[in-house]
């Protein structure tokens, strides 16, 4: 299960890709001079990929109301690159000396004059100022007003089979400002939205797994179904619980005690209290401590209907579990977003920084890279940079579509998790045997063949690909320093000679057949809302395990911070704090049988029964060594306790 952020911009197209992010806006910085004249800087990349000559259907009018965002610089966009990049590196001498939100602020944070200077230009070309934060102004007002404040003209535009208004030419802000703008968002229209894109049906409709089961890889051998691959093979497990994932990552003794933990998604399911009390007495997780799990939520929620607010309420529920699960002594928070939009989830993760609410943040969403806008990404890595300076790490699942190919015809991968300084999440499939015990894993990928209508053979074996671990190499994002001399050059290079962002960082468990064990509350066909379990996967999942893993790491590390992890996870690559995960770990191909309810709840409409082979990723492989579907692999029992000694 993963939300994915955008994917249904409406009419999104999946044919643009977007410019290589480079030189100033790469590091939060606005270009020095525009090209329109001396008087105003460009603010590169704000004109979206998909407004080209071509698509251009005319002026807006100037009466169309718009809203936007000033992202504000700060004192010193350099700066915070730099300090963040020190901090997080475990070969400078900085590493580790992290600042406080309020050192952080007074530091890189924009000064009152650059506040001020801001919102007087912006009044002065007629807009209204709607809000003022640490991060940005936001503002509202016609299109003349806009277009006097931003130097450009704002058209309408065809993208896919909708019409949307978009900047003629690259933003500008007047070179009085001195740097003060790092962009600004909300000059097009298409939706930049996040909507639930689920392994399972959305929650407020009730899932239940039909069964037969294993209770650990191989314990229920399918003997009257057909064979696979020569052999006959287990039914998928019935969920693995906490104790399974801590002994297959190496828990040990460890419980992420003293630890803090975020965790962000939009709106907030209002049973997740119940539901996770109640999951931890039915798996024998320690039960939550008062005040242990916390909820930060907006006043008002919006754009419910538009974004399937109830599919969201799994994601929270399937996140907090996770980590509980793992590490069952770290504090969790819960900061929802008021919708699915990159506006709010952007405020999400500002009210983490601000208040350094956790030291590790778990994000369980996303979206495809052609749809990220330069803009936007310039406002992400301020907000991570801004983390990384305070010894904040953010996670972020890689996706659930493999190389995106299936879904949206374009090789690519996900953003936020194509960002350097954020740590990818990628996804496996997981065999954990009877007493605990680690067998195996592969690169999770599924193809999916039925059990034909006599029951003797899998229709069209193995059949078709439905899912796999988001990777694959970035096409805007320049390759970060700590991947260098670890990913294979073949693949840095595959989208430019000079080396991209390849992703991801490192994967846990994700296949949802050889998946996690949920407990949530869901509506039932007679109306009725009750609790109920079922058996869930995708990165979403991956993502929260990986977190809580690095909760149990930092207590090892005696409470300190890891902060961004990435050139630490990079510096351990080889060595055996890793499972290095392949798609042929056993020597022969792997496969599952999986029964489903027709109608998702019961047997009255009947049963679907297939085959889910294992380790068939779309055009990606997990190989030996660094791979774009695993990473540097997954923890092993050394892992956790490596970073007691550093």
């Amino acid at each position: 299960m993963r939300s994915t952020r955008a994917a249904l911009r409406a009419g999104a197209s999946m044919a643009a890709t977007l410019p290589m992010i480079a030189g100033a806006l790469a590091l939060g910085i606005p270009a020095a001079h525009a090209a329109d004249g001396p008087s105003r800087d460009t603010l590169a990349g704000t004109r979206p990929a998909w407004a080209t000559a071509e698509a251009d259907r005319g002026a807006t009018p100037d009466g169309a109301g718009v809203s936007a965002r000033v992202y504000l610089a700060g004192r010193d966009a350099t700066g915070l690159a730099a300090y963040a990049k020190a901090v997080s590196d475990p070969s400078s001498a900085a590493y580790g000396r992290y600042l406080s939100a309020a050192e952080t602020q007074a530091r890189f944070g924009a000064t009152a004059a650059q506040v001020a200077a801001v919102r007087s230009w912006l009044t002065a070309a007629g807009l209204k100022v709607t809000g003022v934060t640490r991060h940005y102004v936001a503002v509202s007002g016609d299109v003349a007003a806009t277009e006097k404040a931003f130097g450009t003209q704002l058209h309408d535009y065809t993208k896919g089979a909708k019409t949307y208004r978009a900047p003629s030419r690259a933003a500008s802000v007047p070179a009085g400002l001195d740097g003060a703008v790092l962009t600004v968002t909300g000059l097009d229209n298409a939706p930049h939205r996040a909507d639930a894109k689920d392994q399972l049906p959305a929650p407020d409709a009730v899932f239940k797994n039909a069964g037969p089961f294993s209770s650990y890889y191989g314990s229920n051998v399918a003997a009257s179904l057909p064979d696979a691959y020569g052999t006959k093979i287990p039914y998928a497990v019935q969920g693995y619980t906490g104790s399974q994932l801590r002994a297959a990552y190496g828990a040990g003794s460890r419980t992420g005690k003293g630890v803090r933990v975020a965790i962000t998604d939009a709106y907030a399911s209002p049973t997740i209290a119940y539901d996770a009390a109640a999951y931890a007495r039915e798996h024998g997780d320690a039960a939550w401590k008062t005040g242990q799990l916390s909820q930060v939520l907006p006043k008002n929620y919006t754009r419910t209907e538009e974004c399937g607010a109830a599919g969201w309420y799994g994601e929270e529920t399937l996140d907090v579990e996770a980590v509980h699960a793992v590490a069952p002594a770290a504090s969790v928070t819960y900061v929802g977003a008021a919708s699915c939009y990159d506006d709010d989830l952007l405020d999400s993760l500002g009210k983490v920084v601000d208040n350094h609410l956790a030291d590790i943040v778990s994000n369980s969403w996303g979206d495809i890279e052609a749809n990220q806008t330069p803009d936007l990404a310039a406002a992400y890595d301020q907000v991570f940079q801004l983390g990384a300076v305070e010894g904040i790490g953010f996670y972020f699942s890689s996706g659930d579509d493999g190389d995106e190919v299936a879904n949206t015809g374009t090789k690519q991968v996900d953003v936020p998790a194509d960002s350097a300084w954020v740590t990818a999440v990628g996804g496996t499939s997981l065999a954990v045997g009877k007493n605990d015990t680690y067998l195996w894993e592969t690169g999770w990928g599924t193809e999916k063949a039925s059990l034909s209508a006599d029951g003797t053979s899998w229709t069209d074996f193995p059949g078709v690909f439905t899912s796999g671990a988001g990777g694959g190499t970035s096409r805007t994002v320049a390759e970060p320093y700590y991947q260098k001399g670890v990913v294979p050059n073949a693949l840095a290079t595959a989208n430019s000679a000079a080396g991209n962002r390849v992703v991801p960082d490192i994967s846990a468990i994700a296949d949802p057949n050889t998946g996690f064990e949920v407990g949530q509350t869901q509506t039932f066909p007679d109306g009725s809302q009750r609790y109920s379990e079922y058996r869930i996967g995708g990165t979403s999942l991956a993502a929260p395990v990986i977190a809580a893993v690095q909760a149990l790491a930092q207590e090892a590390r005696g409470g300190k911070p890891i902060g961004f992890a990435n050139p630490a996870i990079y510096s351990r690559s080889g060595s055996r704090v890793y499972h290095d995960v392949t798609d042929d770990p056993t020597g022969s191909p792997l496969a599952v049988a999986r029964v489903d309810f027709t109608n998702s709840y019961d047997a009255a409409g009947g049963l679907l029964t297939s085959v889910r082979s294992l380790g068939k990723d779309s055009s990606l492989s997990a190989v030996k060594g660094y791979d774009d579907v695993t990473g540097v692999g997954t923890p092993t029992s050394g892992y956790v306790e490596s970073y007691r000694r550093r």
